[in-house]
């Protein structure tokens, strides 16, 4: 040790060995005096302000762990995932979405096989009058918004709002008129100059919204166009193909089109040849018009399938498809049929799509088989007519037969009452014969005579009330009904909101009168009750009080992705879990994937 050196030096300099993070103790004069010379030396310039000494003024700060940085890593991370319900409930819902969402393309076998993708649509002749081309965007914007539409797609053929500017021939337009159709509605003004232009299109509209007009009418005209360049003969297929998802449906679509083609050929046009391909006609009725060649097929898919099996006609000419009632079309078992269909045809198709609701498993289906399609949405799909007063009324199980005679008093007939059970209809029907009431009945294990004995007996105002299952609901065209009566709540709000449409539809006003009871799922009721306040109708003080759960997570209140029902989340979806259940099934009978 040196002799100026003090013991406490020694000291410290011994503990500095042993700790790394001891600092030496500086008196408090010794700082100040250090602190005060740093400050004069920077005065003249000699130090830099960024002196490194300054850091040595205050004590160094002892370096984090690793398990330190690593567990502030972490927590970094939880507070970065945490999410909320509504946020959890979303990414559920978007994973049950896309597991349900079918990936597969409507095409047919041999396009899928030599990989032919078409990228433009087909091309058509029709042209929009000049003054319609010349409009800007921005002004077609405003008559969409003046008639509540929405259109999505690249390209969209412009909104026309009357008949002669879209060039309809002047007989078809005086048939209009005799129908009471002065002007188009909303569906048609945008729908028809897009299925004249050739573009494959999604229409959702409200029932009784004039949809079967927007795709009829442009096949039969490219029917007349199409004869007029070569004649048709036996060994020629059609021009187009209309499919509909019941028997009932596809003669009411099939009628319309022969009415507007007889008054076409009245003013001179073209002869057009139709044919109904469905199950309970004979096959030896449609000999001759197959022989003198066909223009246009309204089918449904069993017997169309089984036709083009057994080579009756082919599609080798049809340059036109439309689905009717999409969302029943191409959902559940009726995919795999479609696709079969879909093989038969050679040559790139006009493909329409139109229904009153429209889940997004079905919009997805059909923007990827579709090409650059024209989406056209006239209020929400899956919506109720507003032109239909709903009321509710709460009715026990074993009062209803008498109420029903009661709730018959409301309004002049025809009348329709719905039931979800054949046998159900069946009592009611003869419950009604009983007291007095002319009425007739249709369900599915009726025959094809009486099904349309049924119907044409109901139309011609023989009948005062026909009793219905859910087969009577999907699209038919009573336009007198008064009055419809939901004997039964439906399971699905999709099937609450066609068997409404039966009534009020092409403007008029119609009422709706729904039983319900304790027997009614509380999901059910929630839909109702949303569906009811969408439409700014009356609520009765039993569905008011119910609680939506969904309230407790902070979530908005959207349609069902699957259903359209405002009531639920996809996770509680009626629909989706009856498609998980049959899906579940084909596999435990060994069926295969003919499923989503």
């Amino acid at each position: 040790m040196s002799a100026d050196a003090s013991p406490v030096d020694a000291d410290a300099r011994l503990y500095a060995y042993e700790d790394e993070d001891y600092v030496p103790y500086v008196p408090l004069k010794k700082r100040r005096q250090e602190t005060k010379d740093r400050l004069h030396l920077r005065a003249r310039g000699v130090l830099p302000h960024d002196d490194p000494r300054d850091a040595s003024a205050s004590p160094p700060r002892r370096a984090p762990t690793l398990m330190e940085e690593a567990r502030k890593l972490q927590e970094e991370q939880m507070q970065h995932t945490r999410k909320t319900d509504a946020e959890i409930l979303a990414e559920e819902e978007a994973r049950i979405l896309e597991a349900h969402t079918t990936r597969k393309k409507l095409r047919s076998h041999a396009e899928l096989a030599h990989g032919i993708q078409y990228t433009e649509p087909i091309r058509r002749s029709w042209r929009p009058p000049a003054f319609v081309r010349t409009q800007s965007e921005r002004e077609q914007e405003r008559v969409r918004k003046k008639y509540h539409i929405r259109v999505e797609g690249v390209h969209v053929p412009p909104i026309i709002t009357n008949f002669r500017d879209m060039k309809v021939p002047s007989c078809i337009m005086a048939y209009l008129r005799e129908k009471h159709i002065e002007t188009p509605s909303p569906i048609q003004m945008q729908g028809l100059p897009a299925a004249f232009s050739g573009r494959d299109m999604i229409g959702i509209a409200s029932t009784g919204s004039g949809k079967t007009l927007t795709f009829s009418l442009p096949l039969l005209l490219f029917a007349v166009e199409a004869e007029h360049r070569l004649a048709y003969t036996g060994d020629d297929g059609p021009v187009g193909l209309i499919v509909c998802p019941s028997r009932e449906l596809a003669r009411q679509t099939c009628d319309s089109i022969e009415a507007m083609a007889t008054v076409m050929e009245q003013d001179g046009y073209a002869s057009i040849r139709t044919l109904l391909c469905i199950g309970g006609i004979s096959m030896a009725d449609q000999a001759h018009k197959l022989r003198q060649g066909i223009h246009i097929v309204v089918a449904t898919p069993g017997r169309l399938q089984d036709m083009l099996q057994h080579k009756r006609f082919h599609l080798a000419n049809c340059t036109y498809l439309c689905l009717d009632e999409a969302d029943r079309m191409i959902d559940m078992g009726f995919e795999e049929d479609m696709r079969n269909i879909m093989s038969f045809f050679t040559q790139q198709r006009q493909t329409l799509l139109f229904s009153a609701t429209m889940p997004k498993k079905i919009l997805d289906f059909a923007e990827q088989s579709l090409i650059q399609p024209v989406v056209v949405h006239v209020g929400r799909a899956g919506a109720a007519s507003l032109d239909v007063i709903q009321e509710v009324e709460y009715v026990p199980k074993e009062a209803k037969m008498m109420h029903l005679l009661e709730t018959l008093q409301k309004t002049a007939p025809p009348v329709i009452i719905f039931s979800d059970n054949k046998h159900e209809v069946d009592d009611i029907y003869e419950f009604l014969l009983r007291k007095g009431v002319e009425a007739v009945a249709i369900h599915g294990s009726k025959t094809q005579d009486e099904r349309e004995f049924a119907i044409q007996s109901f139309k011609e105002g023989r009948k005062d009330v026909m009793v219905a299952s859910g087969v009577a609901s999907k699209g038919l065209d009573f336009q007198a009904i008064q009055h419809v009566i939901n004997f039964s709540m439906p399971k699905e709000i999709e099937d609450y909101v066609h068997q409404i449409g039966r009534t009020g539809r092409s403007g008029k006003t119609g009422v709706a009168t729904t039983f319900v009871n304790t027997h009614i799922p509380e999901q059910t009721l929630l839909d109702l009750k949303y569906l009811l306040m969408e439409a700014k109708q009356s609520i009765p003080s039993f569905l008011a009080s119910l609680q939506d759960p969904r309230a407790d997570h902070g979530t908005t209140r959207i349609s069902c992705a699957v259903c359209g029902g405002l009531g639920h989340s996809v996770t509680q979806c009626p629909k989706l879990e009856d498609h998980q259940r049959r899906h579940a099934a084909q596999f435990t009978r060994g069926d295969g994937d003919s499923g989503f």
